[in-house]
């Protein structure tokens, strides 16, 4: 006996691979679910509840794989610069940028965070987010760093929403200090106070002429390998730096940006399996025109993930499926790709085998949709929620 069994249905379980071109619903038209996971799909077999769902959509629960959600204050004032002109790097080099909301977010208290994210994470979930991945990085010292992870790991018990936690210490060189000196700091005492007190699954690091550089990343690759916490980095955002090649050797999840990769980045991410994690929204927020190289990714069979990148600076954008339609729009991706970058390849960039399908066995995290086809959340900007969004079976 199943628990739930749900009927007559459009079903995109986002489970047959290499996914593009048009998306069309498998055959199954039900699917069961018993204790939070898929149990049966395609046949009606008996359970203690059925749910008719009048032939809407059902999709897997899109994921939001790369975003910075917790965060105090904001930077309206920096956005007004830039529409005069000024750039994310001048803005940077001035101290502002990043090393602002670190200002905002040591004056914060865990509570403030919090409440401040809950919100947010609230926004993404009426969209049928279902798994997001939250960074730190706007601590830049040992206990605000910590003081971060220990709230997303408040917000993970208080949301049904599931959150994976990043420690990004390795985000911008904070004031007074120099790239190499704090590389050390964040390696020789955050690195494994975080490891220690089991804070984070991964790590991060943005290589960038105005952040870290690649020895920095092999150093910190090392380091977190040694801890047994996985790779992810920022790369070739505002110049080719060769980050997400080096990054892809090293064996990081994703490489995330790519604005500026070229040939051998490609090459390497192909060979290693790295995911590639486009962000169109800080593309679109910094008035950025050098596109990431798609084409060759695509040619490359190189999995593309779509991520909010949301954060008070650079991405302020609170909607995965906003994120989707610019990459369809911006950077030319096909709608099932789109689909594909928010469901099934953002679970790969998380290092989370099955998340973001709907296969036997896998988590039954989903979303009910009332739309024509999957087809329709990338072409309507806006206006767009599902019917209702289930959580290991559960509706939320």
């Amino acid at each position: 006996m199943h628990d739930i069994l749900f009927d007559k249905l459009r079903f995109y379980p986002m489970t047959d691979l290499p996914i593009s071109g048009s998306l069309t619903p498998a055959a199954a038209d039900c699917f069961a679910v018993t204790d939070g996971c898929v149990s049966a799909i395609g046949e009606r077999v008996p359970a203690r509840q059925t749910v008719d769902l009048n032939g809407c959509v059902v999709l897997p629960g899109f994921i939001d794989c790369h975003t910075h959600l917790v965060y105090a204050g904001n930077r309206m004032a920096e956005h007004s610069l830039r529409l005069s002109g000024a750039s994310y790097a001048d803005i940077a080099r001035a101290g502002g940028g990043i090393r602002s909301t670190v200002r905002s977010v040591r004056a914060a208290s865990e509570t403030e965070l919090v409440n401040a994210a809950l919100p947010r994470i609230d926004a993404l979930l009426r969209e049928g987010v279902t798994r997001i991945e939250i960074k730190s990085g706007y601590g830049l010292d040992l206990d605000n760093e910590l003081k971060m992870l220990r709230v997303i790991r408040e917000l993970d018990r208080l949301s049904p929403v599931r959150l994976h936690a990043t420690f990004l210490g390795a985000h911008a060189v904070p004031e007074g200090s120099d790239a190499d000196s704090y590389i050390r700091q964040v390696i020789d005492q955050m690195l494994p106070a975080v490891a220690d007190q089991g804070l984070a699954e991964a790590v991060d690091i943005f290589v960038e002429n105005i952040g870290f550089s690649t020895t920095h990343l092999r150093q910190l690759a090392s380091a977190a390998a040694h801890h047994g916490l996985r790779l992810r980095v920022h790369a070739e955002q505002l110049s080719a730096m060769g980050g997400s090649g080096v990054g892809a050797g090293l064996g990081a999840l994703s490489c995330d940006h790519l604005e500026y990769a070229v040939q051998a980045d490609i090459d390497a991410m192909a060979s290693a399996g790295t995911v590639a994690v486009l962000l169109p929204g800080a593309f679109y927020f910094l008035g950025q025109t050098h596109k990431p190289p798609i084409a060759g990714l695509r040619a490359a069979g190189v999995p593309m993930a779509i991520a909010t990148d949301h954060n008070p600076g650079s991405s302020p954008i609170l909607s995965l499926l906003t994120s989707a339609h610019m990459a369809a729009t911006l950077f030319g991706l096909d709608t099932a790709e789109a689909v594909a970058g928010i469901t099934v390849h953002a679970g790969q960039a998380l290092g989370q085998t099955g998340a973001g399908t709907l296969a036997l066995g896998s988590a039954a995290d989903f979303s009910v949709w009332d739309i024509p086809g999957p087809e329709f959340l990338v072409y309507q900007l806006g206006g767009l929620c599902p019917v209702n969004t289930y959580i290991g079976g559960e509706p939320v």
